[in-house]
C-alpha cells in the first residue's frame, strides 16, 4: 500500500510520553521510541529486499522505498531549495549539492586518491572514483547481466527495461527517467544559467554547454589563407 501521508509506517505514535501521572516514564518512553525505530529499520530492510516502494508522489506517481527520498523528490515539483550558501546567493534542493558548491569558495578537497592523486570535496565521490581503479561494479540489474559502477547508470539502464519515466515537469508535462534531467529541463522555463565562464561573461544552462563554449578560449584560431 502506498503511503502519501506523514504518518509512521509502523503505526507508532510520536508522543509516547506526555508527562502525566498516567503516562510513561522517560525510561519507558525512550525504550518504546528505540523499539519503534528498530521496527522501522526492520521494515525498511524488508521493503528493500522485496523491492517494495510504499512511498508514492501524488503529483507524478514516483515511488520509493525510503521516506526521505520522497521528501527530496517533492522539491522537484515545489522548486524548494532549503540549503543556502552563506557566501553567495546559491541555494540547493539537496545538502550534498550545497557541499559541492561550498568547495568552490574554499577550494578545499580533503579526500585524495592514493593511486592517482585525484582529489575531491566529497567522500562519496572518492569512493565512486576508486571503482575506476578496481573495476568494481556493485550495482546489478535484476533483469539481465548488466552491472554498473554508479547507481545513476543502473537507474538509466533499468529504464530501458521498464520504459518508466517517473520525473515530470509541472509546467509542461515533460517526463524523464533520469532525476538529473529534470532540473536541467526546468531551466528552460526559468531561464537560469548557473554555469559561468571564468574567462568571459558567458553563462550556460548545462555543464556541457559551458564545456563547448570554453573551447573557443583554448583552441587555436584557424587561419584563413
Amino acid at each position: 500500500m502506498a503511503m502519501t501521508g506523514q504518518g509512521s509506517p509502523t503505526g507508532v505514535g510520536q508522543n509516547c510520553c506526555d508527562g502525566s501521572p498516567n503516562g510513561l516514564s522517560q525510561v519507558d518512553c525512550d525504550s518504546k521510541t528505540s523499539n519503534a525505530q528498530g521496527q522501522a529499520a526492520e521494515q525498511q530492510v524488508k521493503w528493500d529486499n522485496a523491492g517494495e516502494k510504499p512511498y508514492k508522489c501524488g503529483e507524478c506517481g514516483y515511488r520509493t522505498a525510503v521516506r526521505s527520498n520522497l521528501s527530496k523528490h517533492m522539491r522537484t515539483h515545489t522548486g524548494e531549495k532549503p540549503y543556502k550558501c552563506d557566501q553567495c546567493g546559491y541555494s540547493a534542493a539537496q545538502k550534498s549539492d550545497l557541499v559541492i558548491h561550498l568547495a568552490k569558495h574554499t577550494g578545499e578537497k580533503p579526500y585524495m586518491c592514493e593511486k592517482c592523486g585525484y582529489r575531491t570535496a566529497m567522500r562519496s565521490h572518492l569512493s565512486r572514483h576508486m571503482r575506476t581503479h578496481t573495476g568494481e561494479k556493485p550495482y546489478k540489474c535484476n533483469q539481465c547481466d548488466y552491472s554498473a559502477a554508479r547507481k545513476a547508470h543502473l537507474d538509466k539502464h533499468l529504464a530501458t527495461h521498464s520504459g518508466e519515466k517517473p520525473y515530470i515537469c509541472g509546467e509542461c508535462g515533460y517526463r524523464t527517467a533520469q532525476k538529473a534531467n529534470l532540473p536541467q529541463h526546468m531551466r528552460t522555463h526559468i531561464g537560469e544559467k548557473p554555469y559561468k565562464c571564468d574567462q568571459c561573461s558567458y553563462s550556460g544552462d548545462t555543464k556541457s554547454a559551458l564545456t563547448r563554449h570554453k573551447r573557443i578560449h583554448t583552441e587555436a584560431p584557424t587561419l584563413e589563407l
